[in-house]
C-alpha cells in the first residue's frame, strides 16, 4: 500500500509539527486568558495559596460566606464614621484592613460549592455600599470643614464609581460584558485607602474623581463598538 511507503524520518517530521501546531495555539490561548484577566483575577489567583486556607478555616467554625460581606460593609462603615470626624489615619486602617476581608466571602462560598448568583449579587451591593459610605464620610468632613472643592471631588468619586458599576451591569442586561477601564474597584480601593492612612485623601480624591469617570467613559465605548458588532 503507498502509506506503507512513506519513510519514517516524515512520519515523525509531520507529527512534531503537529504537536508544535498545538502547542502554539494552547500558549497563544493561555496568553489571551492572562491578557483578559483583570488586576482583581490576577492578585486573587497569586494570593489564593493564602485565601483558601483562610477560607476553609471559616468554613469550618460554620461562618456563612454573606455574613463575611455584611461584616467588610460594618468595617468600612465603622471607618467612614471616623473620616466623617476627622480621623483619616485610624480610618484608613479599618477600611484597609477590609480590603482581604472583601476576597475571603467569594472563596469561601467557591470552596464550600456554593458560588451562586446571589452571593455575587449581595457581594457586588455590599461593594457598592461600602465605596459610597466610605466617600460619603469625606464628603460629611469636608462639607463641615467648608472645603467646597474636596467635597466636590467626593461627589465626583462617588459618581464615577456608581457609573463604572453601572455601565457593566446595564450591558450585561443586553448580552455585552465589560471590565475595561483604568480604575476599577480594586484600584480605587489601592489608591484611596493607602493615601487615608497617610492622611492625604485628597490627593487619592482628584486620582478618582478624574480616573473613576475616564472608566466609565472608557466602558461606554467599549460597549458601543461591541454592540456594533452584533
Amino acid at each position: 500500500m503507498a502509506a506503507d511507503r512513506i519513510p519514517r524520518h516524515y512520519e515523525v517530521q509531520v507529527d512534531n509539527q503537529a504537536k508544535g501546531g498545538f502547542f502554539f495555539v494552547a500558549q497563544t490561548v493561555k496568553s489571551k486568558q492572562i491578557q483578559s484577566m483583570t488586576l482583581t483575577d490576577r492578585l486573587r489567583t497569586t494570593f489564593k495559596g493564602v485565601l483558601d486556607p483562610l477560607g476553609a478555616f471559616l468554613n469550618r467554625l460554620g461562618i456563612l460566606p454573606n455574613t463575611v460581606t455584611i461584616l467588610g460593609l460594618v468595617g468600612n462603615t465603622v471607618g467612614a464614621v471616623l473620616l466623617a470626624f476627622g480621623e483619616m489615619t485610624i480610618g484608613g486602617i479599618i477600611i484597609l484592613l477590609m480590603g482581604p476581608v472583601d476576597a475571603l466571602d467569594g472563596t469561601m462560598a467557591r470552596l464550600r460549592g456554593e458560588s451562586g448568583e446571589f452571593g455575587a449579587f449581595v457581594d457586588s451591593v455590599a461593594d457598592r455600599y461600602s465605596e459610597l459610605v466610605i466617600l460619603g464620610g469625606l464628603l460629611f468632613y469636608y462639607l463641615e470643614q467648608g472645603a467646597w472643592l474636596p467635597a466636590m471631588l467626593a461627589y465626583a468619586s462617588a459618581a464615577g464609581s456608581v457609573l463604572v458599576s453601572y455601565t457593566r451591569a446595564r450591558a450585561q442586561s443586553i448580552g455585552i460584558d465589560t471590565k475595561v477601564g483604568v480604575l476599577t474597584r480594586l484600584e480605587r480601593y489601592l489608591v484611596l485607602a493607602p493615601a487615608l492612612v497617610l492622611n492625604i485623601p485628597e490627593a487619592a480624591l482628584w486620582i478618582m474623581a478624574v480616573l473613576g469617570n475616564i472608566t466609565a467613559l472608557q466602558r461606554i465605548i467599549d460597549i458601543r463598538n461591541k454592540a456594533h458588532k452584533f
